[in-house]
């Protein structure tokens, strides 16, 4: 059972423009979310949080600078954006935000948020009983 982790959710919301916050396994279940999203959005949205992850890491050589290692995705739509950002060994913390929100103020929000959580933010790779995959 995973530690209510809240409170540190919300605290990622204190940012102008930040509207919902949620923390997502690497196989996309649903580790916790902030109180301004209901769980059933919580839990679609975690499993689109982790396949965007996914694809961002596949695609991470197309930069053509450096290792190739992502390290955040960053979606904008005409209502707002995605921030999504590894928060642990197999975990990810996404946040969904208004167009005007402070960018740099998020992602400095977001980076302080897992560095204070750290092994708490770590989610352990699930294993399915019985399955040969």
């Amino acid at each position: 059972m995973n530690p209510d982790l809240s409170w540190a959710l919300n605290d990622v919301l204190e940012v102008r423009g930040a509207r919902h916050a949620i923390l997502v396994a690497a196989d996309g279940l649903l580790m916790q979310r902030s109180d301004s999203i209901g769980r059933d959005d919580a839990e679609k949205n975690a499993a689109a949080m982790s396949s965007m992850q996914s694809l961002s890491r596949a695609v991470a050589g197309f930069v053509g600078a450096g290792q190739g290692l992502w390290k955040q995705t960053l979606i904008e739509y005409d209502g707002g954006w995605i921030f999504l950002i590894a928060a642990g060994s197999g975990a990810y913390l996404a946040v969904s935000t208004a167009l005007d929100v402070d960018m740099e103020a998020m992602s400095f929000r977001m980076q302080k948020t897992v560095s204070a959580l750290g092994k708490v933010l770590s989610a352990a790779p699930r294993r399915t009983a019985g399955a040969d995959a």
